[in-house]
């Protein structure tokens, strides 16, 4: 019960600041009715996950005190809408060119991503191909994990999917990471498990040409 409690006042906290731009702590305090060495314990938390952070403010009566707000990190705590307008802008690009035009479209972001990924996929162990790319799917959210499987293939594993939402209505999405995939790797990749297709993961299987 009381890391519901702590949780909720976590999240009131961020709310206030998202709302206010900035408080100090008594400010903080007044708004919650709680006590101040509550608020500066949740305070030190939110600083240490560096979802707030401060600067020290005169005051037009008594010292200097701590202003509080909202670092760049805590934008993603907020609810997002963005599958919404991707989707929508490519229902509009697809009533005015066609499907293939949206199609199109993901290659060439198949196409700017390979070039991006490219020089991070050095020498020609595909071991630490997998590694590598493990690494960047997971710095783009893709809760990604790989494993050895057999005597020269591996398993990579992704757990979520940050376009999911449009992947569902636009498959050509999913066939294009899986070209992206082989590309970068230099190997038979196949896809036996996809989260646009209900599955609880994305699990690819790779194997030396």
């Amino acid at each position: 019960m009381k890391d519901d409690l702590d949780l909720s006042t976590r999240n009131r906290i961020m709310q206030l600041l998202k709302t206010s731009g900035q408080l100090t702590a008594k400010e903080l305090t007044d708004q919650l009715g709680i006590t101040g060495m509550a608020v500066r314990r949740h305070i030190a938390n939110l600083e240490r996950d560096n979802l707030i952070e401060s600067t020290t403010v005169r005051l037009p009566m008594g010292r200097p005190a701590a202003v509080y707000r909202l670092t760049d990190t805590a934008d993603d705590f907020f609810p997002k809408n963005y599958h919404a307008v991707a989707l929508d802008l490519l229902a509009e690009l697809e009533s005015e060119s066609g499907e293939e035009m949206v199609n199109h479209l993901f290659d060439l972001r198949r196409s700017t991503l390979e070039n991006r990924y490219v020089g991070k996929m050095t020498g020609n162990n595909l071991e630490h191909k997998v590694a590598a790319l493990s690494e960047i799917q997971n710095e783009n959210g893709y809760m990604a994990s790989w494993e050895k499987s057999g005597d020269d293939g591996f398993i990579l594993t992704e757990y979520n999917c940050p376009i999911s939402q449009v992947a569902n209505k636009y498959n050509h999405a999913c066939s294009c990471e899986l070209q992206l995939f082989e590309s970068l790797l230099n190997a038979e990749v196949s896809r036996t498990d996809c989260l646009a297709n209900g599955d609880n993961k994305c699990v690819y299987r790779i194997h030396p040409l």
